[in-house]
């Protein structure tokens, strides 16, 4: 086990938690301390959900570890069922609870209560919260719905053609970074297509939805990360074929929409007519030029991280010059994205990795998680989040999909934003000198008074060499001090040329190139040395 600052998942319960937070009349009995029920911390204060999860702890403490702590857990299971009365009950033991082998599922069988009791066993110390996620969903379904499976051998009935062709859309959860956003923008384009929404899971389902499951003609996968496993049983199941594009993107959005249609057997000619997106226009727009060839580090789970190496690749003009991450269930996936781009995926669930992998790469945008954010502020570096693990203002009060064609436009606004657009550099440069706009000039509306001077940097210090210290210290001297770093009049002239946006990261990489190589003095020359070495 290896102690970190952060995380990008949770144990397995935590996933299984999402799925009883997501359903509607379920239940979720948690064998857990005291200390491991700050997992509802997730949901209302991250999520903001206005009610806590549907789970209930034994909340067991170290002086209950003598006693009878199956007897504990019996209790708040039947209590749990007399004061929620849900329709159906999961259960199951934290990471902690795991150690001490008490059965949850036997001790619920045990109660005879009058639902479906889904015994979970997840291995806290195998596995993470997106497989946690992804086994209770199977669980839950293969338990619900698996009386209604036809006997092998049996055909399935074709669609009458009188009937709207019908789908499952499987896979968002509560805590899923902005779910319910592209599950209504979805809906809606399947309701478009002429597609009638059977069941959506687990987000907003009961127990009696999973049990209809199979009667739908086709499922929709949107979170392979959670769905997948249950697509694919359902498939074995019930002879329902899956959907295998995630919608995220304009091209991947219409890839969908083919392959919908000839799920369905539809014509898909009037959908793809019917494109609201703007992204793509706005892509090719004169502004967005400035954004060609832009080099960017992508990470997250490995839907998103896919998808979004697709988009800034095809769709924006971008450089991909890494991806990576930590879902290492998907890592042949994101291997085999990497290989369209020429460069080798990043599979970890260690932030130092990433940071490092960002540091070498020297990136001018970073599309990641909440880590990455946080990773790309430390280095002075424009980021966008793109996948879960996020934080609380990744999930805004306006709606903002990441699927469909909504969702590629808030794509696009997401991530160039962060950047400098290339009409606002020309202006820039255009009115460098003028008296009245340049960068030091006071806001009009303040009248043309001047601003006060800023306070000048320190200059950084030049190390002594070690051996010039030594040799001073072997005579009896006091070793000579840090010399400071001087900029010569036509350097700071120079550095004056470079717009002010990144100025700022021109002068410290230059002072710190100054710093490595003991420059007493930054000239002109040291100023393009500099950028010549950080631009390798």
């Amino acid at each position: 086990m290896q102690l970190t600052l952060w995380t990008y998942e949770g144990p397995p319960h935590v996933g299984a938690m999402r799925i009883a937070t997501a359903m509607k009349d379920v239940h979720y009995v948690l064998h857990a301390p005291q200390g491991d029920t700050y997992a509802d911390l997730l949901f209302t204060m991250i999520e903001r959900l206005p009610q806590r999860p549907p789970v209930t702890y034994t909340t067991f403490q170290a002086r209950d570890l003598g006693g009878d702590t199956a007897e504990l857990f019996k209790t708040a299971a039947r209590d749990a069922f007399e004061r929620f009365s849900p329709k159906a009950m999961m259960v199951g033991a934290s990471c902690t609870a795991e150690l001490i082998q008490d059965d949850p599922g036997g001790l619920a069988k045990a109660l005879n209560l009058p639902i479906p009791v889904v015994a979970l066993e997840l291995p806290s110390y195998q596995r993470k919260e997106n497989w946690g996620a992804s086994e209770t969903f199977y669980q839950m379904v293969r338990a619900l719905a698996g009386p209604s499976v036809p006997a092998p051998g049996t055909a399935r009935t074709p669609r009458d053609a009188s009937r709207a062709p019908s789908c499952n859309i499987l896979g968002p959860t509560a805590l899923g970074f902005r779910h319910r956003d592209d599950v209504r923008e979805i809906t809606k384009l399947l309701i478009d297509m002429g597609v009638v929404i059977h069941v959506t899971a687990p987000l907003g389902a009961t127990p009696a939805d999973l049990a209809r499951l199979g009667d739908a003609d086709f499922n929709v996968v949107l979170y392979p990360e959670t769905a997948a496993l249950t697509a694919q049983w359902l498939t074995r199941s019930f002879g329902q074929p899956a959907t295998k594009t995630v919608p995220i993107g304009a091209a991947a959005t219409r890839e969908f929409i083919r392959e919908v249609a000839t799920l369905a057997g539809l014509d898909p000619t009037a959908a793809l007519a019917d494109v609201q997106s703007r992204s793509p226009w706005y892509a090719r727009s004169v502004d967005s030029t400035y954004l060609t060839g832009k080099r960017v580090f992508v990470f997250g789970d490995a839907t998103h991280a896919v998808a979004a190496a697709r988009i800034a690749s095809t769709e924006l003009g971008f450089t991909v010059v890494g991806i990576g991450t930590y879902s290492r269930e998907f890592a042949r996936e994101v291997r085999e994205a990497a290989k369209l781009y020429g460069v080798e995926a990043l599979i970890t669930d260690d932030y130092l990795d990433v940071e490092a992998k960002v540091t070498e790469l020297q990136p001018e945008l970073v599309l990641g998680t909440q880590m990455e954010r946080h990773i790309a502020k430390r280095l002075g570096v424009p980021c966008a989040v793109i996948s879960a693990p996020v934080h609380v203002q990744d999930f805004p009060a306006r709606y903002s999909p990441q699927m469909g064609f909504e969702g590629a436009n808030v794509l696009f606004d997401t991530w160039v934003h962060p950047l400098m657009m290339g009409l606002e550099e020309h202006l820039i440069g255009m009115f460098r000198g003028d008296s009245e706009f340049h960068e030091d000039a006071a806001p009009s509306h303040l009248g043309g008074h001047a601003n006060k001077p800023a306070a000048p940097e320190a200059a950084p210090q030049i190390e002594v060499p070690a051996e010039l210290a030594a040799t001073a210290r072997q005579h009896g001297e006091s070793p000579p001090a840090a010399i400071p770093a001087q900029w010569a009049p036509d350097a700071e002239k120079e550095l004056r040329k470079i717009p002010f946006f990144v100025r700022g990261k021109a002068r410290r990489n230059t002072e710190r190139y100054a710093h490595d190589h003991s420059v007493p003095v930054i000239t002109v020359e040291t100023l393009y040395d500099a950028k010549a070495h950080f631009s390798r």
